[in-house]
């Protein structure tokens, strides 16, 4: 039954104006920002892709997972330039993300650590993570909820052969390739 309500509702999702979304940040702590936002189409067109300039630094441990460096977001626009590309986007579709509270919450800090007021809701996000450990059905033993797959690990279980190099535009596309490994399946 999990199963079958995971591959109706990717169904639902990939037939409606649909954005997918993946960030790269500082780190994963309250102060954290992000550094490297891609938004790609429901076609896998990309719409929206650029590093961007964080104003504190890169921690150790972030830049070992996605090898971006501070020289590298240096001479990028700051949140706010690009927030005014990328909210009519936003605004105007469904926005997937693999992880999409991490992303939400690491855009909304972004935001408000350049001074503004966030506003997008919570609800125009769905998490392709969240319906992929639905459709995995995997449950843990101690809540009892679905368990949470990796964005790699969904890689491997759906035999895509795409990278989950730790960039925004390779994870944005991998997790549009996961939704709609999802969406193809027999009900």
């Amino acid at each position: 039954m999990h199963r079958s309500a995971a591959i109706y509702t990717a169904r639902q999702w990939t037939h409606q104006p649909i954005v997918y979304l993946d960030t790269e940040t500082t780190g994963m702590d309250e102060r954290s920002e992000v550094i490297e936002i891609a938004i790609l189409g429901n076609d896998g067109a990309t719409l929206y892709e650029s590093f961007v300039r964080p104003r504190g630094r890169i921690s150790p441990a972030a830049n070992n997972v996605h090898g971006i460096s501070l020289a590298q977001v240096i001479d990028a626009p700051p949140w706010l330039d690009v927030w005014a590309q990328i909210q009519p986007i936003l605004e105007t579709n469904l926005v997937a993300v693999y992880n999409a509270r991490f992303d939400y919450r690491l855009m909304q800090q972004s935001h408000t650590l350049a001074g503004q007021k966030w506003e997008l809701p919570f609800s125009q996000f769905v998490c392709v993570m969240e319906l992929y450990a639905q459709f995995h059905g995997k449950r843990d033993s101690w809540s009892g909820s679905f368990r949470w797959q990796s964005l790699d690990k969904a890689r491997e279980q759906c035999g895509l052969h795409l990278p989950n190099s730790h960039r925004a535009a390779d994870d944005a596309r991998l997790t549009r390739e996961v939704l709609h490994y999802v969406a193809s399946k027999e009900i």
